[in-house]
């Protein structure tokens, strides 16, 4: 896992969608795994600034994202098809047609869910995906003790997810206690992760996400099985991390070998 230190939040936004734009431009039929959350607004703001400009098209794109509640309108404020439409796709020149999310209304679930993973599969593969880290270790919402090989499934979500997520929710109104997520195996699929996280209260979770054993009760140690993720840390979520000083040198000689055309 390659560890990039970022100067802050902001920073970490425009280094990841430099990454994403870069990964476009090379391949304009980039399939792209996608997350929800405050963690990757900066994000979608930069890569939506960077089509206004017409440096990127996002014609022939495909998007499947992570994750989203069950029977929860799509139309509804908290649903995370609102979220993506007003954050990112209304800002951009993707077809309807190449968005995709899990599925969550209506009978057949399990059917769906595996057409689902056969639908990532008939377009290649995901080539970049997106990732955030919860307080208590999930990627997607794979709740601690999720499969490390884990597929696409109904997943009914911790009294911590549910806290944290309360704070989107009016007085009286609880949040969704059942999502749909991609697996931890779908993820970890993926031909390269960019993880993002910021501020103090996810620096225990960075620290075991990096540092500790890979474990289904910690679901985003399984990153370390990884061929291909950079973690890209803002200087709060890094303050636990026991090797930064050598995860900043590292950072810095691979950056100087790419350059030089060696990596």
């Amino acid at each position: 896992m390659e560890i990039a230190l970022a100067r802050n939040a902001e920073d970490a936004a425009a280094q990841v969608a430099d990454v994403i734009l870069a990964r476009l431009k090379a391949k304009p039929d980039l399939v792209l795994g996608l997350a929800t959350g405050s963690t990757p607004i900066g994000v979608y703001r930069r890569l939506r600034d960077a089509h206004a400009r017409g440096e990127v098209s996002f014609a022939r794109v495909r998007t499947f994202n992570l994750d989203e509640y069950l029977d929860l309108p799509a139309d509804h404020p908290q649903s995370y098809r609102t979220f993506m439409r007003e954050h990112l796709f209304q800002g951009l020149d993707l077809p309807p047609e190449n968005v995709h999310f899990p599925p969550t209304e209506g009978r057949d679930l399990l059917r769906r869910c595996e057409e689902y993973e056969a639908r990532i599969v008939e377009c290649g593969g995901i080539d970049v995906q997106l990732l955030g880290i919860g307080r208590n270790g999930h990627i997607g919402f794979n709740e601690p003790t999720s499969s490390l090989a884990s597929r696409t499934r109904v997943k009914t979500l911790t009294e911590r997810t549910l806290e944290d997520n309360a704070r989107f929710y009016g007085p009286g109104e609880r949040p969704p206690v059942l999502a749909v997520t991609m697996g931890i195996g779908t993820i970890l699929d993926a031909r390269e992760v960019l993880l993002q996280a910021i501020g103090p209260k996810k620096a225990q979770a960075v620290r075991s996400m990096v540092e500790g054993p890979v474990s289904s009760f910690f679901p985003a140690s399984a990153l370390q099985l990884h061929r291909r993720v950079t973690a890209y840390l803002d200087p709060e979520a890094a303050s636990l991390l026991t090797m930064i000083a050598y995860y900043r040198r590292t950072r810095a000689q691979d950056e100087e070998l790419r350059r030089a055309g060696r990596l």
